[in-house]
Formats: C-alpha cells, sequence, structure tokens
C-alpha cells in the first residue's frame, strides 16, 4: 500500500540521522523537527543554516532545510537543498517519524517529487474571506 502524502511529508519532517550520526548532527536536526511538523519554518531555517554552514555534506541537514525553505515558500533554495542533499558523497541511512528507515538519496528523490507536485505548499488562511450564516 503506498505511503499517503500526510504521511510522507510527516515522515520528512522528522528524518533525523540514525543513533550513530555524529553528536553536532543529532543537536541541529532535533532541535528543527518540532519547529518543523508545526510549519514554523522560520524557526528551524535559522538552526538549519546554521548545522549547513558547519557541515555543508550533511544529507539530513540539506532535506530538512529543504523543508524549511519549501514551507517558507522559497520553492528555488528548497530545491537547491534537496538536489544538494542528493549529490551528497556519502549515503546515510535516515529514520523517519513512520519508523521506517530510507536512504538520504531516496528521501530526497521523493522530496523533490512532492515540491514539483506542490506538496509543501502550506494554504494560507484567508482573513479577508466572509462567511454567511442565518
Amino acid at each position: 500500500m503506498p505511503m499517503s502524502v500526510t504521511a510522507f511529508a510527516i515522515a520528512l519532517f522528522a528524518a533525523t540521522p540514525m543513533a550513530g550520526a555524529p553528536a553536532a548532527q543529532l543537536d541541529a536536526t532535533d532541535l528543527a523537527v518540532r519547529p518543523l511538523a508545526a510549519g514554523r519554518a522560520e524557526q528551524a531555517l535559522a538552526t538549519l543554516q546554521k548545522a549547513n554552514a558547519a557541515d555543508p555534506q550533511d544529507a539530513a541537514v540539506l532535506i530538512n532545510l529543504g523543508i524549511a525553505y519549501a514551507q517558507a515558500g522559497d520553492e528555488p533554495q528548497a530545491r537547491a537543498a534537496f538536489e544538494a542533499a542528493l549529490a551528497c558523497d556519502d549515503v546515510v541511512e535516515l529514520d523517519t517519524a513512520d519508523g521506517t528507515v530510507t536512504d538520504s538519496r531516496r528521501l530526497a528523490r521523493k522530496a523533490l517529487k512532492m515540491l514539483d507536485r506542490g506538496e509543501f505548499n502550506v494554504p494560507v488562511a484567508r482573513t479577508e474571506q466572509l462567511t454567511l450564516r442565518d
């Protein structure tokens, strides 16, 4: 049975390196997961940008950075982050929120497809819309 878009998005949000990853990688990714899952991309971006500057070849950080950019509406930056994760020399195994383990390149390819389909776009609440009530 294929994974639903919502389940995959949640899995992407919580893509974290496995237990053997360096402590700095775990800290940055862990700190960013909750804001990403809650839709607070700007909060996650600050943490992930610092982590990316420290290690630009960290696929887990790049994937989560791409998600944060996508949530913030910056599709070109999101695409660049996902493509950078895909191009990383090291392929790492990542745990996802649904308990599966997948490799970073596979997750990056799925994220790019989701970006192409607009699945990261967060609906904007329309406050100017009026509702007629009886």
